[in-house]
């Protein structure tokens, strides 16, 4: 199910040593992926020191975009689900220093966006 899962916008737990491997370069000495998420192309992955969002870009994908958010410039997030006539859920992320929150799309019938939740909570919380 993980290809439908991708096409269809759901989040989709991802492997970790391939994570670790495509983002060698941009972690720092002694941090550590914990979990990572794909929906569509984009990844949120959290590691032991920050969120990172991977925001892949154009037709090839070639073109990625980095968001390196610490956990505790993280003011406030909600996700919204969808209802009977909305396309999509949503997940907003509030950071601080920025009045517009950072906003993410998942498919309607995603459940996972329950699971991103919940593992952003754990972070924010340092549980």
């Amino acid at each position: 199910m993980g290809f439908l899962d991708g096409l269809m916008g759901n989040a989709t737990e991802m492997n970790l040593e391939d994570l670790k491997e495509e983002l060698s370069e941009i972690l720092i000495e002694g941090e550590v992926i914990e979990k990572g998420y794909k929906v569509l192309r984009d990844y949120f992955v959290f590691s032991s020191q920050r969120l990172i969002l991977v925001d892949k870009q154009g037709v090839t994908g070639k073109k990625v975009e980095y968001h390196s958010i610490l956990y505790k410039s993280i003011r406030h997030f909600s996700i919204e689900t969808a209802g009977t006539f909305d396309a999509d859920s949503e997940l907003k992320l509030w950071i601080a220093g920025s009045s517009m929150p950072l906003t993410k799309q998942f498919a309607k019938n995603s459940s996972n966006i329950l699971e991103v939740q919940r593992t952003l909570a754990k972070y924010l919380l340092n549980l």
